[in-house]
């Protein structure tokens, strides 16, 4: 089981999915933080030990910059947006990066694959 927080670009069905994976999920507006800055967000999933998932490139630049090996990120960087192919590619990519993601990690999934890079980013 791993714990999310999915960020306002992400449908509510995603986190859906993710429940029936048996996933610990948050959404922002679930929770009424749909102005919570990209700091404040970064700083909640810190603190609630979750997962950010995301399409805002800035969450791993914040991560990445801070040298800190938590929270990790999950970043959708796909040409079809729509929920439903989120969904699938999520899913797929779980299946690979659940175990980096657990320990620190920043995960972009796109047409091509998944790129995974463990948390603290040195150099």
């Amino acid at each position: 089981m791993i714990r999310f927080v999915l960020d306002m670009g992400i449908a509510e069905s995603t986190g859906q999915i993710l429940r029936a994976a048996q996933h610990d999920v948050v959404h922002l507006r679930e929770v009424g933080l749909e102005r919570l800055s990209d700091e404040g967000i970064v700083a909640k999933a810190q603190a609630e030990r979750r997962v950010i998932v995301t399409h805002d490139l800035d969450f791993g630049r914040i991560v990445a910059l801070s040298g800190r090996s938590v929270p990790s990120v999950v970043t959708l960087r796909l040409s079809d947006m729509r929920p439903s192919r989120v969904n699938l590619a999520l899913e797929a990519a779980l299946r690979e990066a659940g175990p980096a993601l657990q320990g620190g990690a920043l995960v972009t999934i796109t047409d091509r694959g998944i790129r995974i890079r463990k948390l603290p980013i040195e150099g």
